[in-house]
């Protein structure tokens, strides 16, 4: 009966302890996963934290390279002028920066040289067409057997070098801008116009009037800025991973807003500076710019659609990435919960950093944009407190 007594004791007291130690243990692993990498702000705390949220959003990043580079014209489009016979300059008004038309005129220059041209012309003219007639009537002589073979050929030689002559001083009075016809109807002028050969911009004016200027001489460089296109430099090392296509982004010296490019061409000879110039056009031509303005450019390579964060969203943390994600808690308006989730990240391009989507960060998920290292520091100290919050 003792013994009967003793246990009855007992029992209540093994079940007792072992009700206790199921419960504590799981009590105590639920606080530590509900804890682990959670960071609790109050209202107050959130307003002085600036913590911003946002989505994924799809963006084109890619692996970019950077360059430098400057603005340049199409060698058609740069015209430095000149003048076929030398002369005394008579008029000219330009100055630099002055927008002429094609065909306008922008210089006049005097030389009583050009009187002498134009009198030849007029001189050989009338001998060619005297040989020339001559020179068809020994023809119909030879058919008819009239006239020695030598008479012939001397009437064919007279004519042929009168024709080289006057062949020769047409197309000089034509490079001269004198019309031949105005010639012949006694229009003898000392003085040649200088036109413009391209619409655009006077560049450089290197003469003055009174000035001597002969053929090697630049009086003018006229520059078409309607059709700039970019100039860059790419290192050797780069070059296999171009190709025609590929978007450029150009940004000009104090300037804030990028333009777009493509890239048109690629240079086949390096350089003695391992370098090789990459020809690319403008998505939006501009002529205010002008040519040789420096820049710097970023090619992008292997470039596509992908998720992406601000670079701010992303907190690095012992050589890992992670993003704190919002949560939403049922019942729960007077305090903000978020979470510490690592994250795979891929390549960086204009603020923006590829990130791979999971279960847990979704399209739908609002992610700390700014503020992140905010909260990794509270959650740093809360964990050596004990996980309190």
């Amino acid at each position: 009966m003792k013994s009967f007594k003793h246990t009855l004791y007992i029992l209540p007291l093994l079940v007792l302890s072992a009700c206790g130690n199921d419960q504590q243990p799981e009590d105590s692993h639920d606080t530590h996963q509900n804890s682990e990498n959670e960071v609790i702000l109050t209202e107050d705390q959130f307003n002085n934290a600036s913590i911003e949220t946002g989505k994924v959003a799809l963006k084109r990043v890619g692996n970019t390279i950077t360059v430098n580079g400057k603005l340049d014209v199409p060698p058609q489009q740069m015209v430095s002028v000149s003048v076929p016979i030398a002369g005394f300059v008579k008029q000219t008004s330009l100055l630099e920066g002055t927008y002429v038309k094609q065909g306008q005129v922008i210089a006049v220059l005097q030389n009583l040289d050009y009187v002498q041209i134009q009198q030849d012309y007029l001189d050989v003219k009338s001998q060619y067409e005297y040989a020339l007639t001559e020179y068809s009537r020994q023809q119909e002589l030879a058919k008819e057997k009239i006239n020695a073979k030598k008479t012939l050929q001397k009437s064919k030689a007279n004519f042929q070098s009168l024709q080289a002559r006057y062949k020769g001083l047409e197309s000089k009075l034509k490079l001269m801008h004198i019309s031949p016809n105005s010639i012949q109807e006694g229009d003898i002028s000392s003085t040649i116009n200088v036109y413009a050969p391209i619409n655009g911009y006077i560049t450089k004016a290197n003469v003055n009037v009174g000035q001597y200027v002969s053929p090697q001489d630049v009086l003018f460089r006229i520059v078409n800025t309607e059709h700039l296109h970019v100039e860059l430099t790419v290192f050797e090392k780069d070059i296999s991973k171009l190709e025609a296509g590929q978007m450029v982004r150009i940004k000009l010296a104090n300037e804030t807003n990028e333009r777009g490019a493509i890239v048109h061409l690629i240079g086949r000879e390096i350089s003695s500076e391992r370098t090789v110039l990459v020809h690319c056009h403008l998505d939006n031509e501009d002529s205010k710019l002008l040519p040789g303005m420096f820049l710097k450019a970023y090619i992008e390579t292997d470039a596509a659609d992908v998720h992406t964060l601000p670079e701010s969203a992303i907190i690095k943390y012992e050589g890992r990435d992670y993003v704190f994600v919002e949560q939403k808690l049922v019942n729960d308006n007077n305090s903000h919960h978020y979470k510490m989730i690592e994250v795979t990240t891929g390549p960086t391009d204009r603020g923006y950093t590829q990130v791979s989507l999971s279960d847990i960060i979704t399209k739908e998920s609002h992610i700390v944009l700014n503020g992140g290292y905010s909260l990794l520091a509270k959650l740093k100290n809360t964990e050596e407190g004990g996980h309190s919050h």
